[in-house]
């Protein structure tokens, strides 16, 4: 009887300190809580017929043991917050007529036809089938541009190229040059840096995993036009997401909307 008196003290002890230090955790963690997949209100406007939506691509994950990306595929990471905030932007800072929502779209159909612009992020977790391979080429040499972010490291550009290497095995992923008129087409993007993620507050470093150095790259088609913006080792999606928050740094926000400017102006006039 002794010793399971003393055995059930210690246990309210662990109880106690451990409640304590949960509700210290949970103390700091709301000086800055990170939340995804917020509801988002639908804007007034949502079915204004516009020459302009922001097309973002769904696809089948890699095995993956991830509870959030099973539960939701990782290609919905930061929506849709990140598309109405970056389109917002888009508004204001160019003539673009885009639409306040965006739309998900599949390789499983003809639907990503009627996008000039397809945006996917965490590429380093996809998995194209067969079939998705061989509409993704399609869409990109009838005219298509996609633009992908959000993948960090060298694991995640092994995945990333299992894919990318099966729709175009002729073409290379090459470096882009600051004179490429992607980098030029609205703004000047000679001034580029690392954008991270909200993971990475309170930003004592910007990179991911091994992948310490922003990389942009890209795939062309035969004629030199750009067809894969590829944004590696950088998280363009957060920097919209967070772009109201007060703790996400300005400087790397208004990077990201620049960015994510040139690329769709350039993906409609080229």
């Amino acid at each position: 009887m002794r010793k399971r008196g003393i055995w059930m003290a210690v246990l309210l002890v662990v109880t106690v300190l451990g409640v304590a230090y949960g509700q210290r955790r949970g103390f700091m963690s709301r000086e800055f809580p990170f939340r995804e997949g917020e509801d988002q209100p639908t804007p007034n406007d949502a079915d204004e017929k516009t020459e302009f939506v922001f097309a973002r691509l769904m696809y089948p994950n890699w095995r993956s043991n991830d509870r959030v990306w099973s539960m939701r595929g990782a290609w919905s990471i930061d929506y849709p917050k990140a598309d109405r905030q970056f389109v917002q932007g888009l508004r204001r800072l160019s003539r673009v007529h885009v639409r306040s929502v965006e739309q998900a779209v599949s390789l499983d159909n003809d639907d990503i036809m009627n996008y000039p612009w397809v945006y996917v992020v965490e590429p380093g977790h996809w998995d194209l089938t067969e079939t998705q391979v061989k509409k993704l080429r399609e869409y990109l040499l009838k005219g298509g541009f996609l633009m992908t972010d959000d993948f960090h490291g060298s694991m995640e550009w092994d995945i990333f190229m299992l894919s990318m290497q099966r729709v175009f095995p002729d073409r290379p992923v090459v470096d882009l040059p600051n004179s490429d008129p992607i980098f030029n087409v609205v703004y000047n993007l000679e001034g580029k840096f690392q954008i991270p993620g909200i993971v990475n507050w309170p930003f004592d470093q910007t990179h991911e995993y091994d992948g310490i150095d922003a990389k942009w790259r890209g795939i062309y088609d035969e004629h030199g036009r750009l067809m894969v913006g590829i944004c590696h080792n950088m998280d363009i999606a957060d920097a919209w997401e967070w772009a109201d928050s007060p703790h996400y740094p300005e400087r790397y926000a208004s990077l990201a909307y620049r960015i994510g400017i040139n690329y769709i102006v350039y993906a409609m006039t080229h």
